[in-house]
């Protein structure tokens, strides 16, 4: 149940807000966007900066949304993964990977399941959203396979999501009822 009452699906003010959302999300409002359009100004920040995260990166896809979906269970985020989780698949993941990202710290030792590059963007999620410190092992590993950009991405990525998981969990944020 969500904390607050969701702004209503049929919302159209302000209406160049409300416009420039649908139409990144396919026409819709999702729960996350009914949440943040009790302010606006937040929610026109966000869209901004979620769409440069989630459309205008170099990174890789498969790690954006691995990140994502790590974020999410390690937060408990149920919404975040729900979204996710399908984006992981999309961009290349496996059903047997997205099981295993239900439970990052045991993935990390599952032989086989995941690259060494994957393996080491799951140890740095794991670290920025435990600890936020990371260690020079996890740094080192992700920024040899990455380089510079693609090591500020995705450290960019994770605390982004970690954000995201934050402000859902919350505020109850729920996974769109199915139609």
């Amino acid at each position: 149940m969500p904390r607050i009452a969701y702004q209503p699906e049929d919302l159209t003010e302000p209406a160049a807000l409300v416009d420039a959302i649908r139409a990144r999300r396919g026409g819709q409002l999702l729960n996350l966007d009914r949440m943040l359009l009790h302010s606006p100004p937040l929610a026109a920040g966000w869209n901004g900066y979620l769409k440069a995260v989630r459309t205008e990166l170099a990174l890789d896809p498969r790690l954006r949304e691995l990140a994502m979906c790590v974020v999410a269970s390690l937060n408990g985020a149920h919404y975040e993964f729900h979204h996710h989780a399908p984006e992981f698949l999309r961009a290349g993941g496996t059903a047997q990977q997205v099981e295993a990202l239900r439970q990052p710290e045991q993935a990390l030792h599952q032989a086989g399941l995941f690259d060494d590059t994957a393996r080491a963007a799951l140890q740095l999620t794991i670290e920025m959203t435990r600890q936020v410190a990371v260690s020079d092992g996890a740094f080192d590993a992700i920024h040899t396979a990455l380089g510079d950009r693609g090591t500020v991405e995705l450290v960019a990525v994770i605390a982004t999501y970690n954000m995201v998981s934050r402000f859902l969990v919350a505020l109850g944020v729920e996974p769109e009822a199915k139609g």
